[in-house]
């Protein structure tokens, strides 16, 4: 069996941990934009690939699964997860499996106001949020909004661009130079994540894992430590089951006086998944439980409370005639 990996980056441990799991019986292959792309290199094989905007990339990426007998391909950033579901039967044709949600759930999840009025029409408590300055200074001319709140890009990642705002003067300020930015509440409480896998057979959601986030770094989690809340299982499991998502998910919740809100939603592996599969939450092994054709059976919370990540740098040293050679 082989995996695909698009987009990289540095997620090092994701690639790492598929390696593990297949044991020699497949081939971890990733691709990147650039060459100095760390995580390309502890894959079997890599591809530096065009800009996922090109004309070429999908052709290219099938190209690479025709090629490397690819059984699924998965993406670790954003605006990619929308443009594999979009050409999922082109990859079935080929005999690959997308490993993701649709396409419609793709783009809910990275347009965060879709998500905003997707959430509160469905009765789950949430930031408020407002694209209109006019509607926002109203809100706070009536006592409904107060300062500080997040300026934020409507759809974006990563924390690019997120700025923290004490009045209404940088409001419009921020909002002159930059399209396309939302305002949302401040939710001033404990910030949970949650690693989550809805089985791609099943629909069932077979894993969570919860953590309360102590500190963030470039928007990932950087330390946290492991807990479980059953009202909170049932919150996000109820959550997934009238979203509709599936395969892996991110899911990012504030505690608010002992009230759950949902923040953001990326179907893809967070950045903090590392803590989950260390704890014992191997989602890696689920996926390619499906591939197979086996769904999962269920196992929620299967892992220790008070385990903690606590994050730190390494580096890959690769000589300039080792780049570029396809192979790590």
């Amino acid at each position: 069996m082989n995996v695909l990996i698009l987009s990289a980056g540095t997620r090092n441990k994701i690639v790492q941990y598929f390696r593990k799991a297949l044991n020699g019986h497949g081939r971890v292959i990733a691709t990147d934009l650039s060459d100095l792309a760390p995580a390309i290199y502890e894959a079997d094989r890599y591809y530096l690939v065009p800009v996922i905007t090109a004309p070429d990339y999908i052709p290219t990426i099938l190209d690479i699964c025709r090629k490397e007998n690819i059984d699924g391909v998965l993406s670790l950033i954003d605006p990619e997860l929308g443009l594999l579901a979009e050409n999922e039967e082109s990859f079935k044709a080929a005999g690959v499996t997308v490993i993701g949600s649709s396409r419609e759930l793709c783009d809910l999840a990275l347009n965060k106001m879709k998500m905003y009025h997707w959430l509160v029409c469905h009765g789950y408590k949430c930031a408020r949020s407002w694209t209109s300055r006019d509607d926002f200074a109203r809100c706070v001319a009536n006592g409904e909004a107060v300062f500080p709140v997040f300026m934020k890009p409507v759809e974006g990642s990563a924390s690019i661009s997120i700025t923290k705002v004490f009045d209404m003067e940088t409001v419009n300020l921020l909002a002159a130079h930059e399209d396309r930015l939302m305002i949302q509440e401040f939710l001033n409480g404990q910030e949970i994540g949650a690693d989550v896998y809805i089985d791609m057979i099943s629909g069932e959601v077979v894993s969570i894992f919860t953590k309360k986030k102590i500190k963030m770094r470039a928007g990932e989690t950087d330390k946290a430590v492991s807990f479980k809340d059953p009202a909170l299982f049932a919150l996000i499991e109820r959550f997934v089951r009238e979203a509709g998502f599936r395969g892996q998910i991110d899911i990012d919740l504030f505690d608010i006086n002992g009230e759950y809100y949902i923040s953001e939603v990326n179907p893809r592996f967070g950045g903090g998944y590392p803590h989950a599969y260390e704890a014992g939450c191997d989602h890696i092994a689920l996926i390619l439980n499906n591939l197979q054709g086996t769904a999962n059976s269920k196992k929620i919370g299967a892992y220790d409370e008070g385990v903690y990540m606590m994050k730190y740098n390494e580096v890959i040293i690769r000589k300039t005639d080792d780049l570029r050679a396809g192979k790590a």
